[in-house]
């Protein structure tokens, strides 16, 4: 639960709020309504007043004596039925009140729509319900419309917006739902999307285990190898690191920073060197060391750069002449800020280096989380782990229950 808590923290730091924009959706042509068990909290204050009177009796029926002395006083037996008569009253107010609420909320509702702001005011957080009152709106085709422009401004794509409202509107079509309701049917359908992907980092027998990393420039695949290997490391396995980023100094030095970190060793080349040659290299040494897992780092390079998708493929080939079923993992990473443009960077990388898995990166920089349910409605690819910031702990496992909640403010 602490991940979820830093999740939904740093989900949404910036742009539009998903969350956000349901509630202004429901609220913009929706309707307040009393909450049904309110009157339920009225009767409490009667009980209060009961109990006093039992321990009243209780020492009086000790003496039992002094009870003949009472008969010789009428005064006193008159004097308490005036008493009684305020027992009786305590119970008439009870009825009043409810009586009265009915009256007065219509009088204050009316009042509340002519001065409540329009939908872009709602979305900036004003015109906030009273309490004590629900805001339901009728799920119709105006509904449905905003609810599509709204997850595919949130990154979720054409194809999975339109899928994701025709199943909410399924047997409530017509119907009123609340805010909390539209979100926790929206976070349920999240949720049934992304369950089949959630799988962790498999690990195999083979030794050494061989997982390729790739992705565009400035994804964060230096980072999230370096915390692989941390996590690894910690769980008892042998990690050895090939920095495979032979262009670039500053990515061979961030693994080294990592490496000593985490207690694991970081093979290098010299700068310009061919990156596929390191590859076949380390794997040899990750052999002789006996190493459970050899992560190879990979230079960043667009989808759209053909020569060097090129060279991630001989990467590939030269991997399988040490070891013809290698890589054993090929992780994706993405870059959460790049919203759709990711589903085409997972199309091509599939293509060149047969990708077996995703993690996703930055998710607390951008309120475009929703691009996740678009991979997993699209491609099926097993999503092992989500980043939400530079920390050793900021990567995590994927958890759909947790993901759709943080996505889409359901407490």
């Amino acid at each position: 639960m602490a991940f979820f808590s830093k999740l939904k923290d740093r989900l949404f730091k910036s742009s539009s709020k998903l969350e956000q924009g349901l509630d202004a959706i429901i609220e913009d042509g929706g309707e307040e309504e009393l909450v049904a068990d309110q009157p339920e909290e009225q009767p409490a204050p009667a009980p209060a007043p009961e109990p006093e009177p039992q321990p009243d009796p209780a020492p009086a029926e000790e003496p039992l004596a002094p009870a003949e002395e009472t008969p010789p006083a009428p005064a006193p037996l008159e004097e308490p039925a005036p008493e009684a008569e305020p027992d009786d009253s305590p119970a008439a107010p009870p009825e009043i009140p409810p009586a009265e609420l009915p009256a007065e909320i219509p009088s204050v509702v009316p009042g509340e729509d002519a001065g409540t702001p329009g939908f872009l005011g709602r979305l900036l957080g004003r015109g906030t319900p009273k309490r004590g009152t629900v805001t339901r709106r009728v799920l119709d085709d105006d509904m449905l419309e905003q609810l599509e422009e709204l997850l595919i401004a949130s990154d979720m794509g054409v194809d999975t917006a339109l899928r994701i409202t025709a199943n909410l509107a399924e047997g409530r079509y017509g119907k009123k739902v609340s805010t909390e309701e539209i979100k926790t049917l929206l976070a349920a359908e999240i949720t049934r999307i992304m369950e089949p992907v959630a799988r962790p980092l498999p690990i195999y027998a083979k030794r050494p285990q061989v997982v390729l990393v790739v992705g565009v420039n400035g994804s964060g695949k230096t980072t999230t190898i370096g915390k692989l290997a941390s996590q690894f490391k910690a769980a008892g396995k042998k990690v050895v690191i090939a920095a495979g980023d032979t262009f670039r100094a500053a990515a061979v030095e961030q693994l080294q920073v990592w490496g000593d970190r985490a207690g694991v060793p970081v093979l290098t080349a010299p700068e310009g060197s061919d990156p596929a040659s390191l590859a076949f290299d380390a794997m040899t040494r990750a052999q002789e060391d006996g190493a459970d897992l050899l992560m190879i780092d990979t230079a960043g390079r667009l989808q759209n750069r053909a020569d060097l998708m090129e060279e991630l493929a001989k990467i590939v080939r030269v991997i399988r002449k040490k070891d013809e079923t290698a890589p054993h993992n090929t992780l994706l990473v993405l870059d959460a800020t790049t919203g759709q443009n990711a589903l085409s960077q997972v199309e091509i990388f599939k293509k060149i280096s047969d990708v077996s898995g995703l993690v996703m990166t930055k998710l607390d920089g951008t309120a475009k989380g929703g691009v996740l349910v678009a991979l997993a409605d699209k491609f099926g690819l097993p999503i092992h782990a989500i980043g939400v910031g530079e920390q050793i702990d900021d990567l995590a496992p994927f958890d759909p229950e947790e993901f759709a909640a943080a996505l889409t403010g359901l407490e």
